[in-house]
C-alpha cells in the first residue's frame, strides 16, 4: 500500500465523539515509551503526524487520522507508567477500554512491544485482556534496530513460547524499526488486506 495522504481528523476522550462510521479503524497502543509515535510516523512517511516525546505519556487522547481517504489510523494513549496522576490514569483506562470494547469500526488493534525486553506482565495482561474481550489484534515488536538479528530471532522465539502457554493460536506478529523502516510494508499490506473486506 502506498500512503498518498494522512490527515489529522480529531482528538477525543469518549466514544460518542469518535468519527462516524464509513472508514475502518486500525489502532495502535503500547506501553509508554515503546516507540509508538515514531512507528506511526514511519508508516505514513510523516515526521510529526504523531507527536513524539522523550517523556512517556505524551499521547493523552484518542487521536484519529484519515489515511488515503479510506481508513482511520488511531493513536491510543499508552498503558503502564506515565508521568501523570493516578486519577488521570484511571480516566485514560476508562475511555480507552470503552473505545476498544465498543467501537464497531475497530478492525485491528496493533499492540506494540519493545523487542529488547523479556515478556513483561503488563504486556501479557493486556494481550490476554484483548483476547478475552474478542478484540482483533496483532503484535508489533518495535526497536529491532537496537539489537542484532540473532537477538531479534531469540526474542521472538521466547515470546512465542510464552504466548503458547495461554493461546492455542498465536496472533499475527510483526518485527519493526522506525529507524530503518523494517516491517513497514508488511504492516501496511496487512492493513490493506483486512480493509478490503
Amino acid at each position: 500500500m502506498k500512503i498518498k495522504s494522512a490527515v489529522f481528523l480529531k482528538s477525543v476522550t469518549k466514544l460518542s465523539d469518535c468519527p462516524g462510521s464509513g472508514a475502518h479503524d486500525f489502532a495502535f497502543i503500547g506501553r509508554s515509551n515503546v516507540g509508538k509515535s515514531s512507528l506511526i510516523n514511519a508508516l505514513v512517511n510523516r515526521k510529526q503526524l504523531a507527536k513524539t516525546s522523550g517523556k512517556p505519556g505524551k499521547t493523552q487522547t484518542i487521536n484519529f487520522f484519515l489515511i488515503n481517504d479510506k481508513w482511520h489510523l488511531v493513536d491510543l494513549p499508552g498503558y503502564g507508567w506515565a508521568g501523570v496522576s493516578k486519577e488521570k490514569k484511571i480516566e485514560w483506562i476508562a475511555f480507552v477500554r470503552d473505545y476498544l470494547q465498543n467501537r464497531i469500526d475497530l478492525y485491528c488493534l496493533f499492540i506494540l512491544i519493545d523487542i529488547r525486553h523479556k515478556p513483561q506482565a503488563i504486556d501479557l495482561e493486556f494481550i490476554n485482556w484483548s483476547g478475552e474481550n474478542r478484540i482483533p489484534f496483532a503484535l508489533v515488536f518495535t526497536k529491532a534496530d537496537k539489537i542484532s538479528k540473532n537477538k531479534v530471532d531469540q526474542a521472538i522465539s521466547v515470546y512465542r513460547k510464552r504466548l503458547k502457554e495461554d493461546w492455542e493460536i498465536l496472533p499475527e506478529i510483526f518485527v519493526t524499526s522506525a529507524v530503518n523502516r523494517t516491517g513497514k510494508e508488511e504492516i501496511l499490506k496487512y492493513i490493506e488486506t483486512i480493509n478490503s473486506f
